[in-house]
């Protein structure tokens, strides 16, 4: 009689042979003959209905692995220019799989959105997990296009509003949906494209006059797809909401917590207060409280507000309007620690020691009532002997004890020696028509430094209390520089005399020696920016692989759930880790947590570049009525289509493009980062001055195109020019350059 092989045989049998998962394969291969048959069918099925197997037509294939042939969507191509795709018959339940296309020669040009049949290989020890050669491709889901439309004969034809193409799409006349001539407009992609011609679309959407300063926002919302209306059951389930009362909460509404945030601030899910600790045994110490909005009392795992809010992973703001990740009856209300009233709270109380160091700490979930709403400014007008009638009465007992509690963690701060990076921040400020008035860099405040820091150490305590209670969470992760970009950041500070030691194990203090010998030199904003993008882009993930940038072996997002669901995670981890509800993590929210990770990572560098790309359109808004005057700036970009120079006045990227830099080809060499002119021998590197004069500024892509005249105070050499009608010199051959195989990491530059 044939021996029926155990579940996990059959699991480990489909999992070494991939391809030969039928039923009469797996007969085949455990000797199953005959009657034995009907148990083997049996053991399959119950495998299918626990989830181990799913069954495609008669060959069955583990959930957590795609299968060798597989149907694929081909996704925007990365930093580096590698193409990448995500599976269409994904079913697992960990983080989907990462697969990178490896092109041959033969195969047509992909874009994103392509659907694809191709052969997938396992691979291990890099940042994708499959490596995929293109079999055919199969048709592509409708590409949407925003763009703006230009009236014809018949139909008309979109102009895309993205500064990165210059491909039109061709409207028929049935498919205008209405739209008038200079309109801007969303599409989607209708039928493949013929031999001749623009690729057809049809008009799905109109949103208006592109010039109108209100429309930069929305640009960028419609352009990537951020989610700005909240379902009909979101906003019923929202309005339904109480305020939570006093039952089952600690009462905090003694404690003279104040909240600081920018003058303009609509919500406030932070306060704080501290005072000298009185235990003898911590002389000079203080006592440290911040009291976090407790959103996990509205919004519950698995309820509509939940799903939405997972789906936006984050507010996103824009300097007119904010996306928010909760509707208004939350962020701005029920969850907004609003000044004189009673409000649910997580609230963590902190012991430090006269040195700053933090002692031991302790979570509540209570009520508390703050005693003022205050702004940064005012705060520190205060703390400068400049109170005014909100903030004298505070003086003494409330906002004195938090600066001398704030002097104690700057000293603890030098000592563990974060990322002491000097990129001050712009601020668009506009009209009430939304116009550009003017482009300032923010103020960097004590008050700023001060809540901060106080924020800093309330997610190390929530860190470190989940770690202690073995919850599972999600870790704020934030991994050390990778050895190529360190080379190139050393190069770059050798090059302008400074110093990068090698040969030991990177520490931030490192990275502050060479921001320090910088400082107040003339490449301090090269050596700045150079040490930004030598970074990895932090991200969330429930491993837990340190935070390099803040110096920290543990550090989680705690203090601002209502524009984050990082923080909301760890509030419901809190809860569940002290017994307060049923409110807490639940075993489903734990089962998804890496792909939740995953997820919001995505999402916060989706409303990232939103962010950057109106911040663009602005500047260019701004600068448009300038072209033609001469400004100053730094060379802040090298790519082998021209440099990028950074403006003194208004911090907008322009770009010089390499067919406009004088009259000579220009080889541009990867490795160093620099561009040399063929004949001059001349090399543009990062951090020159640069001497321009405007040519273009055009507000609805926020495309800025310059003109370079000078580097460095030297005129440019000009060469012969090329006589109408001749065909320009032809290009040198390039060097042949020797390539080292390297692993591939994903570009992380937000903490």
């Amino acid at each position: 009689m044939s021996r029926i092989p155990s579940k996990s045989e059959i699991l480990d049998w489909i999992s070494a042979n991939p391809t030969l998962t039928a039923k009469r394969d797996i007969a085949k291969a455990f000797g199953i003959k005959g009657a034995a048959r009907i148990d083997l069918k049996r053991l399959l099925r119950e495998l299918e209905a626990e989830g181990h197997l799913e069954k495609r037509k008669k060959t069955y294939q583990d959930p957590d692995r795609l299968p060798p042939v597989s149907v694929l969507q081909v996704a925007e191509p990365d930093g580096d220019g590698d193409l990448f795709a995500r599976p269409m018959e994904w079913q697992g339940e960990g983080v989907e799989p990462r697969i990178l296309i490896l092109p041959r020669a033969s195969d047509p040009a992909l874009g994103p959105g392509d659907r694809i049949l191709a052969r997938l290989t396992l691979v291990k020890d890099e940042d994708h997990n499959y490596e995929a050669r293109l079999i055919r491709r199969i048709g592509t889901n409708p590409r949407r296009i925003l763009g703006v439309f230009r009236a014809g004969s018949e139909g008309g034809r979109i102009v895309p509003i993205d500064k990165g193409s210059d491909k039109e799409w061709q409207v028929p006349a049935g498919a205008t949906h209405g739209a008038k001539d200079g309109e801007l407009v969303e599409a989607e992609q209708a039928g493949p494209k013929g031999r001749i011609g623009l690729q057809r679309a049809r008009i799905v959407d109109r949103l208006g006059d592109p010039s109108a300063p209100k429309a930069v926002s929305l640009i960028a919302i419609h352009e990537h797809g951020i989610p700005d209306a909240f379902p009909d059951a979101v906003m019923a389930e929202a309005d339904a909401q109480k305020p939570a009362g006093l039952n089952g909460r600690e009462d905090l509404r003694d404690l003279p917590l104040v909240t600081i945030d920018p003058s303009d601030a609509r919500d406030h899910d932070d306060a704080c207060y501290a005072h000298a600790d009185d235990d003898p045994k911590n002389e000079g110490g203080h006592v440290i409280w911040v009291a976090i909005a407790d959103v996990s009392a509205y919004v519950t795992p698995g309820s509509a507000l939940d799903r939405e809010a997972k789906k936006r992973g984050n507010s996103t703001y824009f300097p007119d309007r904010v996306v928010p990740m909760l509707p208004d009856r939350l962020s701005g209300d029920l969850c907004s620690l609003h000044e004189g009233v009673a409000r649910a709270c997580i609230a963590v109380r902190m012991q430090i020691d006269a040195q700053g160091e933090k002692i031991g700490h302790s979570f509540h979930r209570g009520l508390m009532r703050s005693p003022a709403s205050l702004h940064y400014q005012e705060v520190q007008a205060a703390i400068d002997g400049h109170p005014n009638e909100r903030t004298e009465p505070l003086l003494e007992p409330v906002l004195q004890p938090l600066y001398a509690a704030y002097a104690a963690l700057v000293e603890a701060r030098k000592k563990r020696q974060p990322l002491e990076l000097d990129l001050p921040e712009r601020q668009i400020i506009l009209d009430e028509d939304g116009t550009v008035r003017s482009v300032a860099f923010k103020d960097r405040l004590d008050a700023h430094r001060l809540i901060e820091e106080f924020m800093v150490l309330a997610n190390v305590a929530a860190a470190e209390t989940l770690i202690a209670k073995k919850s599972p969470l999600l870790f704020r992760v934030h991994e050390e520089p990778s050895p190529d970009k360190l080379d190139s950041l050393r190069e770059t500070a050798q090059a302008a005399g400074l110093n990068l030691a090698k040969g030991q194990v990177l520490k931030t203090a490192h990275l502050n020696r060479l921001l320090a010998q910088a400082a107040d030199t003339e490449d301090a904003e090269l050596i700045n920016i150079s040490t930004l993008r030598s970074m990895t882009q932090a991200y969330y993930s429930p491993q837990n692989f340190g935070h390099f940038g803040l110096a920290l072996r543990s550090y989680a997002h705690f203090t601002s759930p209502i524009r984050r669901y990082a923080d909301l995670i760890v509030h419901r981890a809190l809860i569940a880790a002290h017994g307060w509800g049923k409110d807490g993590l639940t075993p489903e929210d734990i089962e998804v947590l890496e792909k939740t990770g995953t997820h919001i990572s995505d999402t916060e560098r989706r409303s990232m570049v939103a962010e950057r790309d109106t911040t663009d359109r602005y500047l260019a808004a701004y600068l448009s009525e300038r072209v033609g005057d001469e400004l100053e700036g730094r060379v802040s970009g090298i790519a082998k289509f021209g440099i990028f120079v950074k403006l003194d006045d208004s911090g907008a990227d322009g770009l010089v493009p390499m067919r406009s830099i004088g009259a000579e080809y220009f080889h541009f060499d990867r490795e160093a980062n620099t561009l040399m002119g063929s004949d001059t021998g001349m090399i543009i590197g990062l951090g020159q001055r640069a001497t321009v004069r405007l040519a273009e500024a055009v507000p609805v892509t926020g495309g800025i195109a310059l003109e370079l005249l000078a580097l460095d105070g030297q005129s440019l050499p000009r060469g012969r020019q090329s006589p109408a009608g001749r065909s320009p010199r032809r290009k040198p051959a390039k060097a042949k350059r020797r390539t080292d195989k390297t692993k591939r990491k994903v570009s992380r530059k937000r903490r």
